[in-house]
C-alpha cells in the first residue's frame, strides 16, 4: 500500500501541511546558514554539515507533502505537472534576470546580483533538464491534447492543463504556492 495522499481529507491534513511547509523552510534555513558559515566565517566543514541538514529537511517536507497528496502520484497528472514545471523553469530565467536588474538598480551588492544572475541560468538549465526528461520518458499524447483548457500561473508560469474549476477552492500553484485565482486561461 502506498502512503501517497493518505492524510488528505483526514483530521491530520492541516498538521501534515504545516509540517511540510516547516520542513521546506527549515531546508532553506540550513542552506542559508551554510552560506553564512562558508562566506562570512570560512567554515567549510560547518557549511557541508548544514547543507546535509538542509537536504534532510527538504526530504522531510517532500514526504509530508506527498502524504497529503500535494503532488501528483498518478502517471497522467505526474507528466502534466512536469510539463507545467518545465515551462515555468524556462520562464523563470527571464523573471530572475529581471529581479537581478532591479536589485542592481537599487544598489544591491554586485556579488549578490551576480549570484541571482547565476540562479537565472540555473532556472534555464532546470527547464532544459525537465524538457529532456519529457522528451525521453513522457507519453506523447498528453502534449498534443489541445482540446483541454490551459491555465498559466501569472506569478511563476506553471501551466495547468484541464478544468481548473474542478480543483478545490484552496488549490495552490504547486511551484510558487499562489492561490488558483492568479491563474489566467492561456
Amino acid at each position: 500500500m502506498s502512503y501517497f495522499g493518505q492524510t488528505k481529507g483526514t483530521e491530520l491534513e492541516k498538521q501534515i501541511a504545516q509540517l511540510a511547509t516547516g520542513e521546506a523552510v527549515g531546508g532553506a534555513m540550513y542552506y542559508a546558514l551554510a552560506k553564512v558559515a562558508k562566506e562570512q566565517f570560512g567554515l567549510e566543514e560547518v557549511a557541508k554539515e548544514f547543507i546535509e541538514l538542509g537536504n534532510q529537511e527538504t526530504n522531510h517536507g517532500a514526504f509530508y507533502a506527498l502524504l497529503n497528496g500535494r503532488y501528483p502520484y498518478d502517471e497522467k497528472t505526474f507528466w502534466q505537472m512536469v510539463r507545467g514545471l518545465s515551462k515555468a523553469e524556462y520562464k523563470g530565467e527571464g523573471n530572475v534576470n529581471q529581479l537581478a536588474d532591479k536589485l542592481a538598480s537599487i544598489g544591491v551588492d554586485e556579488k549578490a546580483v551576480e549570484q541571482v544572475r547565476e540562479f537565472a541560468l540555473q532556472e534555464k538549465h532546470h527547464g532544459e533538464v525537465t524538457k529532456a526528461i519529457l522528451d525521453k520518458y513522457a507519453p506523447d499524447d498528453e502534449e498534443n491534447n489541445s482540446d483541454k483548457p490551459r491555465y498559466v500561473c501569472a506569478v511563476c508560469g506553471f501551466e495547468y492543463v484541464g478544468d481548473l474549476d474542478k480543483e478545490p477552492a484552496d488549490y495552490k500553484c504547486p511551484i510558487c504556492g499562489c492561490a488558483k485565482g492568479v491563474f489566467k486561461q492561456a
